[in-house]
């Protein structure tokens, strides 16, 4: 199973940016996604999981302008990111739990390999 993200970049504060990732491989059904972000010098942090369900969770600094959604169908997870502040740039890393193979294959975590998101003038 792989994750693959994009749409980080540069981004002038205010600006919006959409991330996205999408999971690939032997799947059989993608239970929770999401995004968590790390700063430099930073531990990794909670940005955004939704459980499949409608179970969404934002982490404190960016609720209100962060929106995840899924594509169930293409096991894509999105993040759109507005009113984007200086404190936002870090590496943006993809999260999954992934049950693999069949409904009596196990339930694995992955993560995709990040992408940098950068808010300066």
């Amino acid at each position: 199973v792989q994750l693959q993200a994009s749409g980080g970049g540069l981004v002038q504060p205010g600006g919006s940016l959409r991330l996205s990732c999408a999971a690939s491989g032997s799947i059989f059904n993608v239970k929770t996604m999401g995004w968590y972000s790390q700063a430099p010098g930073k531990q990794r942090e909670l940005v955004a999981i939704d459980a499949r369900g409608g179970n969404t969770m934002y982490g404190d600094s960016v609720k209100g302008r962060v929106t995840i959604s899924r594509d169930y169908a293409k096991n894509t997870v999105y993040l759109q990111m507005n009113s984007l502040k200086p404190e936002d740039t870090a590496v943006y890393y993809c999260y999954a739990k992934i049950r693999i193979r069949s409904a009596w294959g196990p339930e694995n975590e992955y993560w995709g390999q990040g992408t940098l998101v950068t808010v300066s003038s």
